[in-house]
């Protein structure tokens, strides 16, 4: 029999899964598990049910398998799934706050063709547990508790396609922002979606009010489309349109992620459509020096030629940063650390 997670579960349905436990058991158990507790670890509960919650139940679906620390207190996470399946995610630490990079699929389906995620494809998408548990078991493995978080930040911009897992991914928002709970504000929240047009409009009328960060990362269809395919679905036009919708709906700034492809996406030409695009918009462009991926053919360009495409969208009017590194030390792409060690696994 598969055993049930519990930590996707709220006060209530701890409630109704446990009649027979007394009323503030439940909450007890949801505290633990905000905090990444395991059932061993529940001493408060009697020993009998603790062991009735191991042989039936699991708490959190995440178990960190391996960590790689780089030189700036950046930590790179593998996460093993209860079935074995492999995902990512990046803790990185900020003066303002401690930020997790977490997953929301196994591989990606999307197909970018400068990115590790996808080189295998789409294997599932995860359940908002399996969100969820990415966050309580890097904040507890930095030393926080739910109630004193180590990870104040989040960031949905690891492996996978967000608005490609809709419904896990506002169930997830909906518990990791939850009173009570490990309670991360929807302001210190941001959502990185390759371009899902009808996707962004269903959740600018949800109700969240996340950042909203598009990955653009051309300003032309026929380049965009080359690197991205989802933009033959969803072309500029259509994704600025969408994101302006965003912005109308929820007083929230846009960001477009561009990541600088060198002798691609870098010219001249590129840097003023990029401006047009944005021009008289609420919106900030965020520069990124492309993370070389082995399996793919496209180079980054130097940090000098990367300053100097900041300082012509900055000529332009462009409201524009260059997205500090903190992972190329150790793997930081999604996807590439991953893969990594399923290779390694199969070579011994």
């Amino acid at each position: 029999m598969e055993k049930t997670v519990l930590l996707s579960k709220s006060i209530q349905e701890l409630t109704e899964l446990f009649p027979s436990q007394p009323k503030f058991v439940p909450k007890q158990i949801y505290g633990f598990l905000m905090d990444g507790k395991n059932f061993d670890e529940m001493t408060s509960l009697k020993k009998e049910f603790r062991e009735e919650l191991k042989a039936n139940y699991i708490a959190n679906p995440i178990e960190i398998l391996e960590v790689f620390e780089g030189k700036l207190g950046t930590k790179k996470y593998l996460f093993k799934l209860t079935d074995g399946n492999l995902i990512e995610g990046v803790y990185m630490p900020h003066d303002y706050g401690n930020t997790l990079c977490l997953s929301t699929q196994v591989g990606c389906r999307m197909m970018c063709n400068f990115c590790a995620s996808c080189l295998d494809g789409l294997l599932r998408n995860l359940t908002s547990a399996e969100m969820l548990g990415q966050v309580v078991a890097v904040n507890r493995d930095n030393c926080g508790t739910a109630k004193a978080r180590a990870v104040t930040n989040l960031v949905l911009m690891g492996s996978g396609e967000p608005f490609d897992n809709y419904e896990n991914v506002l169930d997830f928002l909906n518990k990791v922002s939850e009173d009570g709970g490990i309670n991360i504000s929807e302001r210190n929240i941001s959502l990185s979606t390759s371009g899902l047009c009808d996707k962004i409009k269903d959740f600018a009328d949800s109700g969240h009010k996340v950042t909203l960060s598009i990955s653009l990362h051309a300003p032309f269809d026929e380049l965009r489309s080359n690197l991205m395919p989802v933009n033959k679905r969803f072309p500029i036009s259509k994704l600025v349109k969408a994101a302006k919708y965003y912005f109308d709906k929820t007083g929230r700034r846009v960001i477009f992620e561009y990541t600088l492809i060198k002798g691609e996406n870098d010219s001249d030409a590129c840097a003023k459509e990029l401006a047009r695009l944005t021009k008289g918009f609420p919106s900030h462009v965020n520069l990124i020096r492309l993370n070389e991926v082995k399996e793919r053919d496209h180079t980054a360009p130097s940090e000098d030629a990367t300053q100097e495409f900041l300082k012509k969208l900055e000529k332009l009017g462009v409201s524009a940063t260059i997205r500090k590194s903190l992972g190329n030390d150790i793997e930081g792409a999604c996807g590439q650390l991953r893969r990594r060690y399923i290779e390694d696994q199969t070579h011994e």
